[in-house]
């Protein structure tokens, strides 16, 4: 087969009219889309089973315009609050929510830990890149202690979230982290996530090496990659190292795999008793 004969073995999820890309050469947004696009391609879905919701970012171009299916591009920090009222109105769809740290975790943080603590069914993706990517290189709430960025000239002050601790102290019922140097495991985590009755948040480290890697010295994609891999540990061996050990390394793996009650059929059973009364 020629190369002009090609076709991407996923190409059929992307919208004809997404001629080019939102990302920036080396961007890791790449690697999770198509980790996200498998993991609904084993599950044996569409993308008609989904309605996708992304907020302000780099991430929010990974659905919107490239997905060929239902897509909302909201405003900033509110992507899992529209996604909210699609499954209160919708409640057969399932809602995918993709968008980054910073607007998951700063203006849309209350957003995030009240879907967790209701323990609404959707699946929400954060891409976490340690930075304001798209807007210039700010500070971010995930940014690490000391880091140079645009607005910290002289380090960042400030203590960083851990995304997937705070989801999990909220309640979810599925929480994993993973890097974009974890493909496989990012489409497995997204099988579990997609297939979960309640909330599940799936955090992906990713390389931004045009903003991070540049402006903190971290370097090339490749170089954060393997960073990446070096920093990992998974989660079944973090759980006998101390905390000096764990100390700049990236606890990787199922976090939280729990069953609990799922607003949408509590809300259901609530209107049954309404009515019956």
């Amino acid at each position: 087969m020629s190369v002009a004969a090609y076709e991407h073995p996923l190409a059929k999820y992307i919208r004809p009219s997404a001629k080019t890309t939102a990302n920036c050469p080396g961007c890791g947004n790449g690697i999770l889309t198509q980790s996200i696009l498998r993991a609904i391609e084993e599950l044996g879905l569409t993308l008609d089973d989904f309605v996708f919701v992304s907020g302000i970012g780099c991430a929010a171009w990974i659905p919107s315009p490239s997905f060929f299916a239902d897509v909302l591009h909201t405003t900033h920090g509110r992507p899992i609050a529209f996604g909210i009222g699609v499954k209160a109105a919708l409640p057969h769809k399932r809602v995918m929510v993709i968008s980054g740290d910073g607007d998951l975790t700063a203006i849309g943080g209350n957003h995030l830990i009240h879907a967790a603590r209701r323990n609404i069914a959707m699946t929400v993706f954060c891409v976490n890149n340690g930075i304001y990517g798209m807007t210039g290189g700010q500070v971010a709430p995930t940014t690490p202690l000391g880091l140079t960025t645009v607005t910290t000239p002289f380090g960042n002050v400030e203590n960083p979230f851990d995304i997937c601790e705070l989801v999990k102290g909220a309640g979810a019922s599925f929480v994993a982290r993973w890097t974009t140097y974890h493909p496989r495991q990012i489409v497995k985590a997204a099988k579990k996530a997609i297939q979960k009755k309640g909330f599940a948040f799936v955090e992906v480290l990713s390389q931004c090496p045009v903003e991070f890697g540049r402006k903190t010295g971290m370097g090339t994609a490749v170089q954060m990659l393997e960073w990446y891999k070096k920093q990992s540990v998974s989660a079944t061996r973090a759980k006998d190292m101390s905390p000096e050990e764990l100390r700049d390394k990236i606890v990787v793996g199922e976090l939280v795999d729990i069953e609990k009650p799922e607003l949408m059929e509590t809300l259901a059973a609530m209107r049954e008793r309404a009515m019956a009364s």
